[in-house]
């Protein structure tokens, strides 16, 4: 491996004595220009997990991506228009402190909101995309992630678009209580007006996806695909575990196990998720004048 060599002396460098010390923060950041990889513990060079669609090169586990790389890895370069990119901030039960976090997360990070939706290209063919963000409060979906979704479909609807969602998220946004379950039935209603206008929705699930989000948008792709280990689900493994009295399986939630068991249609790499989503829009009419 390309820092075999090297390694020993980063961690003397920066005074880390145990790089798999569970319990070091330090080991689970990056350590200059090197990452530690969660699944195989391996130390990675960061431009290379880069370069390789951000899957570690010796378990192939999928690190999470924010929205803007996840749209730059799947849309055509110079194609993507960012549709409703500053939306009005809410806080509909006064929630204390809940605006100042948002504020300080969007200087953070650079993102205003947990999802960024948009209309562009894949290989030519004209998509409506939203691409989620784990950064943002954990892509959990309140008001404004809800209404920028339904946004997005009712502007698939009008110009006539396939709809692509990448989903990740730890569920409902808890500062904005039933304004947010709400968002359930608002997105599920406006895909269900996207299915009526006869186009093609592809709902991609990433690592994880649960809560509200499973239980409304995530699960009603007329093609669901998923990228491989993610955990996708409604409740936790083990508040489950402790309402029905059974023990799950070890790979309960996880993509391969839903795949098994009919959720989902395909897991695919990421670095063959382009390529996918232009087969499937192609067979299904997309690519050039669909009726």
């Amino acid at each position: 491996m390309r820092g075999e060599i090297l390694i020993t002396d980063i961690i003397k460098k920066n005074k880390i004595e145990e790089v798999g010390a569970k319990n070091t923060e330090a080991s689970d950041k990056m350590i200059g220009k090197w990452l530690k990889c969660d699944s195989c513990k391996e130390i990675l060079y960061k431009a290379d997990v880069k370069e390789n669609y951000s899957i570690c090169m010796n378990c192939g586990r999928h690190f999470r991506l924010s929205a803007r790389r996840r749209i730059l890895q799947t849309i055509d370069d110079g194609t993507f228009t960012e549709l409703n990119e500053i939306m009005p901030d809410v806080n509909p039960l006064e929630f204390e402190g809940y605006l100042e976090k948002v504020n300080l997360l969007r200087e953070k990070i650079k993102i205003n909101e947990a999802v960024k939706t948009g209309i562009g290209e894949i290989n030519g063919i004209k998509v409506a995309i939203a691409a989620m963000d784990g950064n943002f409060l954990m892509g959990s979906m309140g008001s404004v992630v809800g209404e920028k979704i339904t946004l997005l479909i009712e502007e698939a609807i009008k110009e006539k678009l396939p709809l692509i969602i990448f989903s990740v998220s730890g569920g409902a946004r808890m500062q904005e209580g039933i304004i947010s379950l709400m968002q359930m039935a608002k997105t599920s209603a406006a895909i269900a007006k996207h299915s009526e206008a006869g186009l093609l929705y592809i709902s991609v699930l990433t690592d994880p996806t649960t809560g509200g989000v499973t239980a409304s948008f995530a699960s009603l792709g007329d093609i669901i695909l998923a990228e491989p280990g993610c955990t996708v689900g409604f409740a936790g493994k083990r508040v489950i575990e402790q309402t029905i009295k059974q023990t799950l399986p070890d790979d309960f939630q996880k993509a391969e196990f839903l795949l098994e068991h009919g959720f989902i249609d395909k897991i695919v790499d990421r670095r063959e998720m382009k390529s996918t989503l232009t087969n499937i829009l192609r067979l299904h009419g997309y690519g050039g004048e669909h009726k």
